[in-house]
């Protein structure tokens, strides 16, 4: 059981944290960008011709407007509502219907088998036991058959700086990624170096890891 000090601390942090965001989502502009993530963008023949999908962690919207501008139906979870704000006017100007929500994405209560994809990119917030559970998350909540798309940084990032949580144990590895979804059919998996440009949050030359995982179910 948790102590009185414990609970002080967590939600001391998760003030400090949700000001930290709010703070860097207030700025003029899209801090990574109105462009969807570049290895989502490429996995677009992947994507189902509907379905329902999950932008988890999506900031300003760049990825579920992309998503909603596929024909899925889009929610999109974020933990700041300047971002969120920010989002609804994209996606109005945009033209697409996405529904938002406001949460910390390690305490939602996740659903099963509601979504046929989920994107999650850049959510190295996530201290390695919050990665295990939201991993495990990820796979309940997907249909049979459905697919997760990963983009994240390597542990190599650190080297050059460019964006990134600095924890290395915040950062990912191929072997980390096949561990977590043995279980699960690995449609892609790579591991390379890339100049990104994404607002001025991801900038500059960056070690980068993309994935989709499908897990079981799909039909042959």
């Amino acid at each position: 059981m948790s102590s009185g000090i414990d609970i002080a601390v967590s939600r001391k942090t998760h003030a400090q944290a949700l000001e930290r965001w709010n703070g860097r989502y207030s700025a003029p502009g899209f801090l990574f960008g109105e462009a969807p993530n570049a290895y989502l963008a490429a996995q677009a023949d992947l994507l189902p011709a509907a379905g329902r999908a999950l932008a988890v962690a999506d900031g300003e919207g760049r990825n579920g407007v992309w998503l909603a501008g596929r024909g899925l139906a889009v929610d999109a979870v974020d933990f700041s509502p300047v971002a969120i704000a920010k989002a609804k006017a994209f996606a109005a100007a945009r033209g697409v219907n996405i529904h938002f929500a406001q949460a910390n994405v390690v305490e939602l209560a996740w659903p099963t088998a509601m979504y046929d994809v989920i994107a999650a990119i850049f959510i190295q917030f996530a201290t390695p036991a919050e990665r295990t559970r939201l991993f495990q998350w990820f796979k309940r909540a997907l249909r049979p058959g459905g697919l997760l798309i990963l983009q994240g940084y390597r542990v190599e990032q650190l080297g050059y700086g460019t964006g990134g949580p600095p924890e290395r144990d915040h950062l990912y590895t191929a072997a980390l990624v096949r561990e977590a979804f043995a279980d699960c059919r690995i449609v892609d998996l790579v591991s390379y170096d890339a100049e990104i440009h994404e607002g001025t949050g991801h900038k500059g030359m960056s070690a980068l890891l993309g994935a989709v995982v499908q897990v079981p179910g799909a039909q042959a």
